[in-house]
């Protein structure tokens, strides 16, 4: 009894659940904090939007949007997530890696491991799917 109270057997496993609860609990933030504030002050960030690649602050500010808030919601809802994955984890380690620096520990590295937890998550969903419970599931 003991065995299967440490196993949890009581409660079946459900990956598709899990997928499920993972796009929600990690994509509704990343929309929230950053894809709102990035549509709502498009105009002011635009000129001082960190140009990591060399192509402009616009086109910079655009394509952190399109990741913010269109594939953040696009994942949420399980609709060609894997594409939208793909196009977050782009726009997130470019930030890591050109704006950031790969900061992970230490004081200024405010935001080195849920940057981190971000490319986790979005791998695992470029690598798995969304799971049953979602639009793409729908489609096929």
């Amino acid at each position: 009894m003991l065995k299967n109270l440490i196993q949890l057997k009581a409660i079946p496993p459900n990956s598709d659940l899990g997928l499920l609860l993972l796009r929600l609990t990690t994509m509704a933030p990343l929309f929230v904090k950053h894809g709102i504030e990035k549509i709502f002050t498009f105009s002011q960030m635009s000129a001082h939007f960190p140009d990591p690649l060399h192509i402009g602050p616009v086109p910079s500010l655009v394509f952190a949007m399109l990741s913010d808030s269109i594939c953040t919601l696009l994942m949420i809802l399980g609709a060609a997530t894997r594409w939208a994955a793909a196009i977050v984890f782009v726009n997130v380690f470019v930030a890591w890696a050109f704006v950031h620096h790969f900061e992970f520990l230490g004081h200024a590295a405010d935001h080195g491991e849920l940057i981190v937890l971000y490319l986790g998550v979005t791998l695992t969903l470029f690598f798995s799917g969304p799971g049953r419970y979602s639009l793409d599931a729908r489609n096929s």
